[in-house]
């Protein structure tokens, strides 16, 4: 399928504008036009974190499966997890279009959606309908642009899925909903995370579980910054983090899109949030869990990721432009490596090169 996607889907995908495509592939996952990994998980590649049991580490990052539509086709896929969103309370459209702009030459995506969502009841109406609800899916919450308290928002979420999520995600790292990314900062965090973590405690004591927290972060944080964020979840029941969104960087680009205003995912995001990955690793406990996110486009990239701090991977952009056996493949080349370094877990490799990555100057 990887030579059909090559020779035929991927020259037609890229005739069509990118979000018309998106939606194309997203009819094509719920008609179950799509490759399938078979069962029998590879056991080194099993990974406990936040107390759930991941079958391997590659995730589907959010923004591909914004409302909750194709889940579990993408655990069929070879995801051992998938995260919908972001999903925000109301019904909003997001940014006028064209709002996604492929960089080919690149191998990057510019996106200014803004949140583009159906809202909390759509997503919860799609998720209720799945037929088969096993498998580990999260939901990445957001704020409505229009919001005069981002907070409430997200708090909102938390009440509104808590039935239904494996874990949380909040997303305070779009850089296409104005004033969002202040929320990294660290009195504003710190004072999210506690109103978030309040409303977790009112819906474990319904559901009669602790749904997991985690937190996702942008790349272009100074160093200072990242501290904050540090001692912020040390403070916080927040059980993992996820590095990172998309970058407003644009350095060495060629595509003509190169200059289109919005977030920066794909290939050119990996280096720039590999050294963030790794400078988090080395801010937080050895135990707290987490996830790299950004330019994952094969084997060694994912497990460069791992090394450089990830107990869990996530991707999206590449699907783009690698086609969708790519998770086939990344989980292959992970049983490779494991293979040639005869390791018995993935997680042994975890920060092994947390330090060297940390060092780099992203250019």
């Amino acid at each position: 399928m990887s030579r059909l996607y090559t020779f035929f889907g991927k020259p037609a995908l890229f005739s069509l504008d990118a979000e018309t495509a998106h939606g194309l592939s997203i009819m094509a996952l719920q008609l179950g036009l799509h490759p399938r990994i078979a069962a029998n998980p590879d056991p080194r590649l099993a990974v406990s974190i936040a107390g759930l049991e991941f079958p391997n580490p590659l995730g589907m990052a959010a923004g591909y499966d914004k409302n909750g539509e194709v889940p579990n086709a993408l655990l069929k896929m070879g995801f051992g997890h998938a995260e919908i969103g972001t999903v925000t309370p109301r019904p909003q459209p997001g940014n006028p279009k064209p709002r996604i702009f492929r960089l080919q030459s690149d191998q990057g995506v510019i996106n200014r959606l803004g949140f583009n969502s159906k809202g909390h009841e759509q997503a919860r109406a799609n998720l209720l309908s799945r037929t088969d609800k096993s498998g580990i899916v999260g939901i990445n919450l957001g704020a409505n642009k229009t919001s005069t308290d981002f907070a409430a928002d997200y708090v909102s979420g938390i009440h509104k899925f808590a039935d239904l999520a494996t874990y949380f995600t909040v997303n305070i790292s779009s850089p296409n909903t104005p004033g969002l990314r202040a929320l990294q900062k660290a009195d504003q965090l710190s004072d999210l995370l506690q109103q978030v973590g309040e409303a977790r405690k009112i819906e474990a004591a319904k559901q009669g579980r602790s749904i997991p927290l985690f937190l996702k972060i942008a790349p272009d944080l100074e160093d200072p910054e990242l501290d904050d964020i540090a001692e912020a979840l040390t403070k916080s029941d927040a059980e993992a983090l996820i590095v990172s969104n998309t970058t407003l960087a644009r350095d060495g680009l060629t595509s003509v899109n190169r200059d289109e205003v919005g977030g920066l995912s794909g290939k050119p995001l990996f280096e720039r949030s590999t050294v963030v990955l790794a400078k988090m690793r080395l801010r937080l406990p050895s135990d707290f869990p987490l996830i790299g996110v950004g330019g994952i486009h094969n084997a060694d990239t994912a497990f460069a990721k791992i090394e450089a701090g990830a107990s869990l991977i996530q991707l999206y952009s590449g699907l783009i432009y690698q086609g969708p056996e790519l998770p086939g493949a990344i989980l292959n080349g992970l049983r490779k490596r494991c293979d040639a370094e005869k390791l018995t877990s993935i997680s042994q490799v975890v920060g092994r090169s947390a330090q060297d990555w940390a060092k780099i100057k992203p250019s």
